[in-house]
């Protein structure tokens, strides 16, 4: 059977609901990715619980307060993530005596902690001390996003924050595991980066699986030869830089613009066998890359010739 082409209006519902959500997207992603305690992941999970919210919203009878809606949708899809793949799951904490609560203010120790700080915190005094130092919630709707009472929560900012104060630590160094990059992907990648910033557009495209895909995240996906179509628009772009490095234990693409010390925007490539099987390029929400800390590998390598 052919392929059918997605219906027009399906299409334009799913760009006026991106629209609709496109405010809160990045605030739903700085949540989930401190939740999981991965930027990447954290828009993993940002995506799927934007599926769930697309879905959902066909079935109401009228749009629902949007932002409690959304960060419900999204904790809860959180939580089903570390369920899958955290090695623990601590269960929430008892409530603390009234005497012990906390004061509604923000703690801007908490706003300076790094990503992988608040995986240390048991599961309700992460999402409370997220919600409400990091993203500026108030009680109530904290209490909308997770479902606890307004007593539990003031009670896990208590712990919470005391927590983040003594520089609590995970007693684990990565707690999804996930395979290394073999030398011989880093070299496949070296060459990838190499072969772009000389722009080589057919060196670039014989690298690629016949039907490699490609994840333009939140815009669009292809494979097979509509990838190739996929470099004309780099192609245009003179000022971009591609740059590899590590973060999150794992490589990346940077995507340098001009003389920036900072990447613009990551992407992810990954390989079957000599050839890209996967290219998951995170150009239109630059919102992750903010949320990296992104180290340049220090050795360069020249672009090799292409074997016979």
């Amino acid at each position: 059977m052919s392929n059918l082409p997605v219906p027009v209006e399906l299409s334009a519902a799913r760009e006026q609901f991106l629209a609709l959500v496109g405010e809160l997207r990045p605030d739903l992603h700085r949540y989930c990715a401190r939740l999981v305690g991965s930027a990447i992941d954290g828009e993993d999970v940002v995506q799927e619980a934007l599926a769930k919210a697309f879905y959902a919203l066909g079935l109401q009878p009228e749009l629902p307060p949007l932002k409690p809606w959304l960060f419900r949708i999204a904790h809860n899809t959180a939580i089903d993530f570390l369920r899958r793949y955290e090695r623990r799951f601590v269960e929430p904490m008892a409530d603390l005596p009234d005497t012990a609560l906390a004061d509604a203010g923000a703690d801007p120790e908490v706003i300076r902690a790094a990503l992988s700080t608040f995986v240390a915190l048991p599961v309700s005094q992460r999402s409370a001390v997220i919600l409400k130092d990091v993203l500026a919630h108030s009680l109530e709707e904290i209490a909308a996003a997770t479902g606890a009472t307004v007593p539990a929560i003031k009670a896990a900012l208590v712990r919470g924050r005391a927590n983040l104060r003594a520089r609590a630590q995970p007693d684990f160094t990565a707690w999804r595991d996930r395979a290394g990059t073999s030398p011989e992907e880093r070299a496949l990648l070296a060459r990838y980066v190499s072969l772009f910033n000389a722009r080589d557009w057919e060196g670039v495209k014989a690298m690629l699986l016949e039907e490699c895909r490609l994840d333009l995240v939140s815009k669009s996906a292809r494979q097979g030869k509509e990838v190739g179509y996929y470099f004309g628009r780099y192609a245009q772009e003179r000022d971009l830089r591609f740059v590899l490095g590590v973060a999150e234990g794992r490589d990346v693409v940077g995507v340098f613009r001009g003389d920036a010390s900072r990447p613009d925007y990551v992407i992810l490539v990954e390989f079957d066998g000599d050839h890209v099987s996967l290219i998951r390029d995170y150009r239109y929400i630059p919102y992750v890359a903010a949320e990296l800390q992104f180290e340049p590998q220090q050795a360069s390598m020249r672009v090799p010739k292409p074997t016979e």
